[in-house]
């Protein structure tokens, strides 16, 4: 799919049958989001030269999207093979090139470089737990080196103090996460995040299931599904989040929805 054949999203599901090759986009990188995504997000949630932050900026599809839509950046992740592809991927030239975009090897538990409340936006696609292991055990640091749930989101959950930290408020944090199985039994990652999150104070302003097209690993449990009685897991969440303002009454907020 080229930049031209781009439309916005309307609804709370998302499919993108053919992801987005546009720029210096691709699908090499495991576990890396199609830029409509992205675009979809960047273009509903900020303004020219507002400050986004990606706290594991992978290969780099935030950046890639930043750049083009003029926004500026910080992309940081843990494991320094990502932001050496992420800056690669920043390879290619704009027609306004005033806005800048970062890229550095940091923690996502310690946005020390980072102000309180000087982030417009946040974008956070979190491993799913370690279904992927990105750096393969050896940072050990790395969330997607963790396999007890609760030590994952308790990780999560530090992550979280921290982007409510650095985000402005009345603005918004985007996270995509999606499910997993153990033991034929389903695991949602997606809401126990959701949980951490409103725990710590942030409203939910959204909730998008986006479909999983083209999925390789999937087809290789697809005789086992058969046999064993499950669904193959093909959607993940897209959670977008708001900072209260400052004095908001949350309580109204919480009794809206009590039912």
């Amino acid at each position: 799919m080229q930049l031209k054949d781009f439309k916005e999203e309307l609804t709370t599901v998302w499919s993108f049958p053919e992801r987005g090759k546009w720029a210096t986009h691709n699908a090499k990188y495991r576990g890396n989001y199609a830029p409509q995504v992205a675009r979809n997000l960047i273009q509903r949630y900020t303004e020219q030269y507002d400050w986004i932050l990606d706290p594991m900026v992978g290969s780099g599809t935030s950046l890639i999207e930043a750049k083009l839509l003029c926004r500026n950046i910080i992309g940081i992740d843990i494991n320094p093979y990502a932001i050496e592809l992420s800056k690669k991927a920043l390879s290619f030239e704009v027609e306004d090139g005033n806005c800048k975009q970062e890229a550095y090897v940091g923690d996502a538990r310690k946005l020390s470089n980072i102000s309180d409340e000087s982030i417009d936006f946040i974008i956070f696609h979190p491993p799913y737990l370690n279904i992927i292991k990105y750096s393969q055990g050896v940072i050990k640091e790395d969330l997607s080196n963790i396999s007890n749930v609760g030590k994952f989101f308790d990780e999560i959950e530090i992550i979280a103090k921290e982007l409510l930290r650095v985000l402005k408020h009345d603005k918004y944090c985007a996270v995509l996460i999606g499910d997993t199985r153990k033991g034929q039994h389903y695991i949602p990652l997606s809401y126990f995040l959701l949980q951490r999150f409103l725990k710590l104070g942030f409203i939910l302003k959204e909730e998008i299931i986006k479909t999983q097209h083209n999925c390789v690993y999937s087809k290789r449990w697809e005789e086992n599904a058969k046999r064993f009685g499950f669904y193959l897991i093909m959607h993940e969440h897209l959670f977008v989040f708001r900072k209260p303002k400052l004095g908001e009454n949350l309580l109204k907020i919480r009794w809206s929805c009590h039912i």
